[in-house]
């Protein structure tokens, strides 16, 4: 092949271009991403570099240099305008490439408000790229009041970093309760509990009806009918795959741009990976969105590419910080009917469909995520009492 374009500068798309340079990969290697900035790390975002504890170019994947070192051409700034997968060819606005194989790495995108309750008001925040968190930033003052709508956890960990900074911060949840998609009750309970004693207002089953104000936001009334006095909004409502372009270009579209278990499209030629990509789990399909994922299925991608034809079986785990906590997940914890509560060195939430382990949610206790890990990947299931007995060391549930 004499020329792979990847879509996206991201983390799967960086990791892409890496990983076909170490195959061998001697060819016209183009990195395309709508972004200005270097691929760039995004965890950091809402966490060090929104409280101002990292610099921007500490956030880059790698410095300039190894991408000219690499031999990568760097396409920044510039938007895919179209795929055209029988031409092989991509447009741009300064017009079109002939590429022998493609990858889309385009990433998710996050939602927003409708405009039914924005009510046009400029303030409000998503929390997803450098510039978004460029924007935010000069509204993160001390005692100034913020309405996070959404309680996953991208909501709770801007409440988070607001409360330390030192804003007033509501977080309102539609949903009956915190973490509702993602995360079991105890687990939900538990983080409900640390960000009230750190002075976070969370009302639950209680959504955001129109923000209020003349020219900018004033306030907000909530779907109780509650009126609050507010001065920013952060909306973290979930993300969706970006499928735009995949979809123009007549791709197979399955929550993400389907793929097969080497990261094959559709259509001949055309690859994904990353938060974009969903791909087969047995008789089901899975799309993850964590930074491990688009590093393992990115290298994967690379090595098929080189003809390795290697399928992707994906390792999921997770991270989230707030506060003085840090929270590991490791697993998938889709179909748990049982959920065992271990106390240790701190606290774990283990997930069970019958007597098989699916997930762990570990607070604080990075042994017993990595336990859990462990037993996963070797498709090892510990008794669940032995799981329960917080006194005994975790290692002996190997």
């Amino acid at each position: 092949m004499d020329h792979i374009a990847v879509i996206g500068a991201g983390q799967a798309g960086a990791t892409l271009v890496e990983t076909l340079r170490k195959q061998g990969y001697a060819g016209r290697l183009t990195l395309w991403g709508a972004e200005d900035a270097l691929p760039y790390q995004r965890p950091p975002l809402s966490k060090a570099y929104l409280l101002g504890e990292m610099e921007r170019e500490r956030l880059q994947l790698r410095p300039r240099s190894f991408y000219d070192t690499q031999n990568v051409e760097l396409r920044l700034g510039t938007r895919i305008d179209a795929l055209d997968p029988a031409a092989m060819t991509l447009t741009h606005a300064d017009g079109t490439e002939v590429f022998d194989a493609a990858v889309l790495a385009t990433g998710s995108t996050p939602n927003t408000l409708p405009d039914r309750c924005t009510g046009g008001l400029p303030g409000t925040h998503v929390i997803r790229t450098l510039a978004d968190i460029d924007r935010l930033r000069p509204e993160m003052v001390a005692g100034k009041r913020m309405l996070v709508v959404g309680g996953g956890y991208i909501g709770l960990e801007a409440a988070a970093v607001a409360r330390k900074i030192g804003l007033e911060v509501v977080l309102v949840e539609l949903n009956v309760r915190l973490l509702g998609r993602v995360a079991c009750k105890p687990t939900a309970d538990w983080f409900r509990a640390l960000h009230r004693e750190h002075g976070v207002d969370i009302r639950e089953g209680v959504g955001l009806d129109t923000l209020l104000g003349d020219g900018r936001i004033e306030g907000a009334r909530l779907t109780d009918g509650t009126e609050l006095p507010v001065d920013l909004v952060i909306a973290g409502i979930g993300a969706r795959p970006e499928t735009t372009l995949a979809d123009a270009a007549g791709l197979t579209i399955d929550d993400g741009i389907a793929v097969d278990a080497r990261g094959r499209t559709s259509a001949p030629g055309i690859w994904a990976a990353g938060d974009c990509a969903s791909f087969p789990v047995g008789d089901a399909r899975a799309r993850l969105e964590s930074v491990p994922n688009a590093i393992d299925m990115a290298e994967v991608v690379a090595r098929n590419l080189m003809g390795a034809e290697e399928d992707y079986v994906p390792r999921p785990w997770f991270w989230s910080d707030q506060y003085d906590v840090k929270l590991q997940i490791a697993g998938l914890n889709a179909g748990f009917d049982d959920i065992v509560v271990r106390d240790g060195d701190g606290r774990s939430h283990w997930y069970f469909a019958g007597d098989r382990l699916l997930a762990v949610d570990a607070m604080n206790d990075a042994r017993a995520y990595m336990v859990g890990k462990r037993l996963i990947e070797a498709r090892r299931s510990p008794d669940k009492a032995a799981v329960a007995d917080g006194t005994a060391p975790v290692k002996s549930l190997m």
